[in-house]
């Protein structure tokens, strides 16, 4: 009976001592939602009470999880990307999509009637104690902050994008530190330094020039005198970011950069169909894992590309293939037999079985760091944004083999393959990489978990970074340096002035006295 009254006791405090959080995530990213999903349930696992906005409703109940509002998906993205699609939207750079289609665009959802009413008459039964948002493209949603007056906490699915940074002022040593839009390795040479600058400074200048229609938006939408969307930016307390050292390389980051790669490498509540489990365990010479994610349709592939990725998986039986593609039945003729096609795959169920031999991947971020927390070696054909650096890291770090689209062919498919299931250091060095990878003093959950619970105790500023309140040629000492450099002129320029003073005066001096000595003699 003690022990009862002990259990209901530590029950009651723990619910009593619950928050409740608001978090937003609008954009119609499967694969990005993946992460704020699990960041949610962990949260609502923790006794919190938290309130979702999103495109992704829940398909089964779970504790203290609300779907507040259930936003209309709009563009669907998901399973619906087609080649084309990917070559014309990314041909110049990721930055005007995410801006404006991730970006201005989700920000309409201002508009929205439900959000309208939540603006105008935010819950107080209990109020709010923190929002979450995602940062990407649409940072207006921190305006949530001053209408509930709570802290703003970002969430990002990947390395920070270079627009992010500043949000909460996180040092960026452009020297060793490649932007996460160019595929270069920390130790980059002269060329490689001088172009990693002038792409982030001009990736940074477009995208805050695109973006400042987020700004009507707010004062649209919320309020006539809401603030410029650069000061909303500003309002962010922390960002949680999916990234880890062991991976991404050490960099110069503010306490207010949380880093909890791998947070979404969950396998609760996901069931593993009989028939692929026992497909899986039948496959005794082992099986590769083929998956471009949940956007890209591989069925929308040019045919000689197909035909390549046919020939190649052909040639590897009797090791099998398991190809996750949405719609199968708008694949051409000639599959392998020794290919296996579904709709939709338990990704992490997959990746954990102990027959997977490889994963071949498009290079996307959360994906990879299943394969990365299992010890699955990869071969990575990137397709958009920072799908490239992701594989040239992994490519440097030995746990893959890294092709293009481009330039693909039989011959180079064949040797990726060849390498991948038969060198055994891609293996072995995925395994210690998972090592280093899942080697914390916290897991990623509980990691946030603390982080999260820490700016609700002790306020948006705790974590706040002085840089947050000075200009950007202050941060970088221009206009100490500009002194310095002034002084040192200015210096120089008195000094050369009495020098020259004193050599004029010496030799006056010095032509006065011949002058004399002449008249004497």
């Amino acid at each position: 009976m003690k022990l009862l009254s002990v259990v209901l006791i530590c029950t009651l405090l723990s619910i009593s001592h619950g928050y409740r959080i608001l978090g937003v995530f609008p954009f119609n990213g499967k694969s990005h939602f993946m992460m704020f999903e699990q960041l949610m349930k962990i949260l609502a696992k923790r006794g919190h009470q938290v309130d979702v906005i999103s495109t992704f409703p829940l398909t089964k109940p779970y504790p203290n999880y609300n779907d507040l509002i259930v936003l209309p998906a709009g563009r669907q993205f998901m399973n619906n990307m087609t080649y084309n699609e990917i070559k014309t939207l990314f041909a110049d750079s990721p930055t005007h999509a995410v801006a404006t289609l991730a970006g201005n665009d989700i920000c309409e959802f201002l508009n929205n009637s439900q959000m309208q009413q939540l603006i105008r008459n935010p819950p107080n039964d209990p109020p709010y104690d923190a929002v979450i948002i995602e940062v990407f493209g649409a940072q207006c949603f921190a305006i949530f902050g001053d209408i509930l007056k709570v802290p703003v906490i970002g969430a990002s699915s990947s390395v920070l994008y270079p627009w992010i940074y500043e949000c909460i002022a996180n040092p960026e040593n452009l020297a060793f530190a490649p932007s996460n839009l160019v595929a270069y390795p920390q130790n980059m040479n002269f060329w490689q330094r001088m172009y990693n600058f002038v792409n982030t400074v001009y990736t940074k200048w477009r995208f805050q020039a695109k973006t400042t229609k987020q700004t009507d938006i707010l004062r649209k939408y919320v309020s006539p005198d809401a603030p410029d969307i650069r000061e909303v930016e500003k309002k962010i307390s922390i960002i949680l970011g999916n990234s880890h050292m062991s991976i991404n390389g050490i960099k110069h980051t503010t306490p207010a950069y949380i880093e909890v790669g791998g947070l979404h490498v969950r396998d609760e509540g996901v069931e593993l169909p009989l028939s692929l489990e026992k497909w899986m365990n039948e496959s005794t010479h082992g099986f590769v894992y083929f998956s471009f994610g949940s956007m890209v349709k591989i069925e929308s592939f040019p045919m000689n590309l197909l035909n390549i990725f046919y020939n190649s998986m052909s040639k590897i039986s009797p090791i099998r293939v398991l190809m996750k593609i949405a719609k199968p039945d708008e694949l051409p003729p000639g599959l392998p037999k020794n290919v296996h096609v579904l709709p939709w795959v338990p990704q992490v169920k997959v990746l954990q079985h102990k027959n997977v031999k490889a994963f071949i991947t498009h290079g996307g971020l959360m994906g990879t760091q299943e394969a990365i927390q299992y010890g699955v070696p990869l071969i990575g054909i990137p397709l958009f944004a920072d799908q490239f650096i992701n594989i040239n890291t992994y490519v440097r770090l030995n746990i893959a083999v890294g092709l293009e689209t481009d330039t693909l062919t039989e011959e180079k498919m064949d040797h990726a393959l060849n390498s991948i299931l038969n060198d055994p250091k891609y293996r072995d060095t995925a395994k210690k990489l998972s090592r280093k990878f899942m080697d914390r003093p916290l897991s990623a959950a509980d990691t946030a978990i603390y982080w999260v619970e820490y700016i609700i105790r002790h306020g948006a500023n705790a974590l706040r970074s002085p840089a947050m309140d000075l200009t950007w040629w202050q941060v970088e000492l221009l206009d100490v340096g500009a002194f310095i450099l002034i002084t040192i002129i200015a210096a120089l320029y008195i000094i050369m002035t009495v020098i020259q003073f004193m050599f004029n005066l010496t030799f006056s001096n010095s032509n006065s006295n011949d002058l004399r000595k002449k008249k004497i003699s």
